[in-house]
């Protein structure tokens, strides 16, 4: 009689601890309202590149989210970062989930998960982030979201996951398009030197569950990148330029002086980003070709010169394009690269 009321004892027990560990758990987890945004800033890019394997002939949607969270959790958190992603998209691909250690440096990139029930990206930062402190990430991904006929057009939305003290909102104009209009109206434009058009729009202190949205419609013939057009125009025969004649990677001037600031990881203005590539031009930039993000290198520190004398010279060519690329997409600053090319000089 008293084994059995023993049985019946640790049945009970065992069902409760279902019931409570499940509860703890959850309450532990990542809640977005206690790690509000510091900044966000959203590139939203039609036609900029490509990644493997995508549709032929199929025009691609390129978003990248720079972030900038501040832990108000009351505690150190060493718990998972879920960001919402429009998994449900068709196409819908990953290309980058990363972090910045450190402001000075390129992102690093970090494994993640995708949740496609949830709608969220989700990854563990490499340390904890202590209470009250900031932490800065990236995600790209791509979306088969453009709509073909006479003319082409998307709608984008983003519904704010938390407090935004500082948001910024940019869409790139594909190259050689035309007709370009956007609604709502954009609060200001920058032409580059490239002819790219940059349309943004900056926010202050907009509320958890804030839903923006805007439809971007532009005419263009064919589905070529805006890098791949970079690449095989020359650079302006101008004094902004003249350092892109003599190899040297000085730094560019906008004729714009009002444009939106990058505040993640030291990046430049956009339209800086772009009046650069003339730069990436003279040192043979072939076009972003994407790695899809599980398999992509993770950022490490450069070797010091004396260790690259016995690396191939493709190799070093290699590295020379990705930061390249880093800067032309505002990944990192425009003394960052110089100080990394130095060393690969």
């Amino acid at each position: 009689m008293l084994k059995k009321k023993w049985i019946a004892f640790f049945v009970i027990l065992t069902f409760l601890s279902n019931l409570i560990i499940p509860n703890a758990h959850a309450e532990s987890g990542f809640q977005p309202e206690k790690f509000p945004f510091k900044e966000m800033q959203i590139q939203v890019m039609p036609e900029f590149d490509y990644p493997d394997k995508w549709p032929q002939n199929t025009p691609s949607l390129l978003v990248g989210m720079y972030g900038t969270i501040t832990n108000k959790s009351g505690q150190d958190y060493a718990g998972d970062i879920e960001i919402p992603v429009p998994s449900s998209e068709k196409d819908f691909q990953t290309n980058l989930v990363a972090e910045f250690p450190d402001p000075t440096k390129p992102e690093v990139q970090r494994p993640y998960n995708l949740d496609n029930q949830k709608g969220v990206v989700s990854w563990k930062p490499e340390k904890p982030i202590k209470n009250n402190e900031t932490y800065k990430f990236v995600i790209e991904y791509y979306v088969n979201s453009i709509n073909v006929s006479d003319k082409k057009n998307f709608t984008y939305s983003f519904t704010n996951p938390a407090d935004i003290d500082q948001l910024n909102v940019i869409f790139y104009s594909p190259m050689n398009a035309k007709e370009v209009s956007l609604d709502p109206k954009p609060q200001n434009t920058t032409k580059s030197d490239y002819s790219e058009d940059l349309y943004y729009y900056q926010y202050q202190s907009t509320k958890k569950g804030q839903n923006l949205k805007y439809t971007f419609t532009y005419k263009k013939d064919g589905t070529e990148s805006t890098l791949s057009v970079i690449n095989k125009m020359q650079p302006p025969n101008d004094s902004n330029h003249a350092g892109v004649k003599n190899a040297d990677t000085q730094k560019a001037t906008s004729t714009n002086a009002k444009q939106p600031i990058i505040g993640i990881g030291g990046a430049l203005i956009i339209g800086l980003a772009i009046i650069i590539a003339g730069v990436f031009v003279y040192f043979g930039l072939k076009g972003k070709k994407s790695i899809p993000a599980k398999g992509r290198k993770t950022t490490k520190p450069q070797p010091k010169k004396g260790t690259r004398k016995n690396e191939s010279k493709s190799a070093n060519d290699e590295e020379k394009k990705e930061l390249r690329k880093k800067l032309l997409t505002g990944k990192i600053d425009q003394e960052t690269y110089e100080e990394e090319m130095k060393k690969l000089i």
